[in-house]
């Protein structure tokens, strides 16, 4: 049985040699590749855990800590200006490295026993900041789980998360040990409960590099976030022709809620486009703005594409043309390290299901002037300062869009989680899932019949294709039957997917626990049936 057959079973495959283990072969041949694991390797525990300053990639320099290039890799040129993947090394195929003895790969693909035939032996030679990536996957309960007999292969993270052990753990600490409203109570369990929310507020703070906790608003997750900022701060500035920027790339609840505004106040939506790779084109971009114009809001992270879009020069075309602008951070928030001091971005939005945390809990950074400057979203208890049937004076920030009681064991998850990915170091989460996804679009290149959307050279985590005679959903379902997890559909994302021609695609998403095997698995899955 080979990989051409048409009819491969997961039990006939599993037989098959994938790329990575012939690479090993190779590095067992040419020892000098197995080099390569160690610009991970000698980093470990050097890599500041969460900075207080950081630059943006393609901004100044943190300190000593070249944050651009953390492992001292060499540039490459990159097609925008601020792009994350201006040090990407490029990932060399195994008949290139056959050509030099002496050649070191910085790929995924050709880390010494990165597959051995088991997975956790070849994860224990892979390190990503302070763990093995045998440890990492380790700490993830549910990729242990069995689907349709066969190991779970989580590809699917753009949709949510899975949740480390130390985020159950904590939340079980929470129900079992804190639980009680918080902020009016005077007894010890409100006390406990009340610091255990907001130190996870400042958790919050310090892993994205805000000011104040003050900065720093609870909400349900990104669309809750964009709609509170569409309500409380842009609405109330919107007369009719007034201008509100989206881009072509982002996600409904980046486009529904500024639609909903403009109905409502007589403004109206102005379209970022992107090129034929998927990336944003900045001098139109630039071009949009006019003295109606009040407003941006764009993507990091487009959760289709992948796209990274070149956010530090959006947010600085912004400024120049004096216009506030809202980053939506759901995509990017677990995948790049952010720093929105140092982005100097007006608001940052993120959901903690996208980030290893439960569902149910996000949240909103804000510059503080303009979180006093806005008006409430929602009214009701725990945002009041005082009330009386005549008038209500709010709480003070971030209590003032606070209403009710909100998700308070998920906002206590929320901040274990970013405490996990802290203690790992987001530089080495970001270059990690660098290398992976290099893998990944290299492998799914060497399949027949299959047609990648959007070839950006800055992508981060996710990546969508189609294949030739398959409808997306079948080609979903047929994944499935190998354990393979992945998202199929228009992923709320319809304007930038007709952008491309079409109505739906497949989209695998990565994460820092995906390893080698599971992009192997997903190629030999595909190439058994396509």
């Amino acid at each position: 049985m080979t990989t051409t057959d048409r009819n491969a079973t997961p039990e006939e495959l599993a037989g098959v040699p994938s790329s990575l283990e012939l690479t090993a072969i190779a590095n067992q041949l040419f020892p000098d590749l197995t080099e390569g694991i160690d610009a991970v390797a000698s980093h470990s525990g050097s890599v500041p855990a969460q900075p207080e300053t950081a630059a943006i990639p393609g901004g100044a320099e943190f300190g000593a800590f070249d944050w651009q290039n953390p492992f001292g890799l060499p540039s490459v040129p990159a097609a925008n200006a601020g792009t994350v993947q201006a040090y990407a090394p490029k990932v060399v195929s195994l008949e290139q490295a056959k050509e030099s003895e002496n050649a070191v790969s910085a790929g995924a693909a050709n880390y010494a026993g990165a597959a051995t035939g088991e997975r956790t032996s070849g994860n224990d030679s892979i390190r990503i900041g302070s763990k093995t990536l045998a440890q990492i996957r380790n700490d993830f309960p549910i990729l242990s789980e069995k689907v349709n007999g066969r190991q779970l292969v989580w590809l699917d993270n753009g949709a949510t998360t899975q949740k480390p052990q130390a985020v159950i753990d904590r939340l079980a600490y929470f129900y079992e040990h804190e639980n009680s409203n918080v902020h009016r109570g005077a007894h010890a369990l409100a006390a406990k409960s009340t610091d255990a929310y907001e130190n996870a507020r400042n958790v919050v703070k310090d892993f994205i590099g805000a000011g104040s906790s003050e900065e720093i608003v609870f909400v349900r997750g990104t669309t809750e976030a964009i709609n509170l900022i569409a309500n409380s701060y842009v609405k109330p500035l919107l007369t009719p022709g007034d201008e509100i920027i989206v881009s072509i790339l982002e996600h409904h609840a980046n486009i529904v809620p500024w639609q909903l505004i403009a109905e409502q106040t007589g403004a109206v939506l102005k379209v970022i486009p992107c090129d034929e790779t998927g990336q944003l084109i900045l001098s139109e971009y630039e071009k949009l703005f006019t003295s109606r114009t009040k407003f941006v809001a764009t993507t990091h992270v487009s959760n289709v594409l992948g796209t990274v879009t070149p956010i530090e020069e959006l947010v600085v075309i912004a400024h120049r043309y004096g216009v506030r602008i809202l980053i939506d951070g759901a995509q990017s928030i677990a995948h790049i390290p952010v720093n929105v001091s140092a982005l100097d971005a007006d608001f940052f939005v993120f959901s903690g299901h996208k980030v290893f945390a439960p569902t149910g809990i996000g949240a909103v950074y804000g510059k503080k002037e303009l979180l006093d400057a806005a008006k409430p979203y929602h009214g009701g208890g725990n945002m009041i300062a005082d009330v009386t049937f005549e008038r209500t004076i709010y709480n003070a920030l971030p209590n003032k869009f606070e209403a009710g009681t909100g998700s308070i064991a998920d906002a206590v998850g929320l901040g274990a989680a970013l405490s996990y990915l802290s203690e790992i170091g987001m530089p080495c989460v970001y270059r990690w899932e660098h290398e992976l996804l290099q893998y990944a679009l290299r492998e799914m290149a060497t399949l027949r019949g299959v047609t990648m959307i959007g070839t950006a050279l800055d992508k981060a985590s996710a990546f969508a294709f189609k294949v030739d005679g398959y409808s997306d959903e079948e080609i979903g379902k047929r994944l499935d039957e190998f354990g393979i997890a992945v998202r199929t559909g228009h992923h709320c994302a319809q304007p930038v997917l007709r952008r491309f021609g079409y109505e739906s695609a497949v989209r695998p998403t990565l994460a820092l626990y995906n390893s080698p095997d599971d992009i192997d698995a997903l190629v030999k899955a595909l190439r058994s049936f396509i």
